[in-house]
């Protein structure tokens, strides 16, 4: 594993800037960055919904900072276990036909939130990190919208609205967190149990200076080829780590799964800013 780290990091600023020294900043950066992780605390949390005037709103706050580079986990909402008896719908106290019971076939209302039900069940998938390339999940998302999305119910009585506004709202928290690896990684550690502290650092000098590298040459990049260069080269970055994450998940290496997200967590954010720019 150490010397699969040591592939990762060491070729970047070869391959993206043979002839680039670390500068002053990142050097000064390196010298404090135990008392700025020390000293400091930041926090992120996933994106949260509310349904007002027939839209729906999010809100969010970022853990990224340009000056300190933090581990910032998403929040989720891990499966509760709960054992379904007489489970009918609230309207016509039909029995559901097709799980899961998000709509009722009978009458087409939609039924309250159960959290019972992960996302992989929402959209029909098995419970595992690799994605099949035919899962569909843009398809099943379109899909649950047209038939759960508020607008459809504004003049059905405000007990079936807000169910509309909860399911809607957590349809798409769904798709958001399966379509990211990252999300998806920390989302199905919490459904076995194992917590991803969301402040929890990494403190390697090797990693965050070449993280400081790399956004320096994003922040120096000429142009849109730039851009798209340096982006290649950290979703190649990101990709070997979540190749690491999957491997230590089906190993049950909870401790490893984690130190993989910590190391994808830099990576992502670094793509985050190279997509702003782009």
């Amino acid at each position: 594993m150490l010397r699969a780290k040591k592939k990762l990091w060491s070729p970047f600023s070869k391959r993206l800037l043979p002839t680039r020294t670390i500068s002053s900043t990142t050097c000064g950066f390196l010298q404090n960055q135990q008392q700025h992780l020390s000293n400091s605390q930041r926090h992120s949390s996933f994106p949260f919904f509310s349904y007002n005037n027939n839209k729906i709103q999010t809100s969010s706050s970022s853990g990224f900072s340009s000056r300190f580079l933090f581990f910032s986990g998403k929040s989720f909402c891990s499966a509760q276990s709960s054992e379904k008896t007489n489970l009918r719908c609230w309207n016509c106290n039909a029995e559901p036909q097709n799980a899961p019971f998000l709509v009722c076939e009978s009458c087409t209302t939609i039924q309250p939130v159960d959290h019972s039900v992960d996302y992989f069940q929402i959209f029909g998938l098995e419970n595992k990190y690799e994605m099949e390339e035919d899962h569909n999940l843009e398809v099943k998302y379109k899909n649950w919208q047209k038939k759960l999305h508020p607008d459809l119910v504004h003049s059905k009585p405000e007990k079936e609205r807000e169910f509309a506004a909860e399911q809607s709202a957590r349809v798409i928290d769904a798709y958001r967190t399966l379509n990211n690896a990252l999300s998806r990684a920390i989302y199905i550690l919490k459904l076995e149990g194992v917590n991803v502290n969301e402040e929890e650092t990494v403190s390697e000098p090797e990693l965050l200076a070449e993280i400081m590298e790399i956004r320096e040459a994003v922040e120096e990049a000429p142009d849109y080829q730039a851009l798209k260069e340096i982006q290649s080269l950290v979703q190649e970055k990101l990709q070997n780590w979540s190749d690491y994450f999957a491997s230590a998940l089906r190993g049950h290496k909870f401790e490893e799964a984690k130190n993989c997200i910590r190391r994808m967590t830099y990576y992502d954010r670094v793509n985050e800013e190279i997509v702003k720019r782009l």
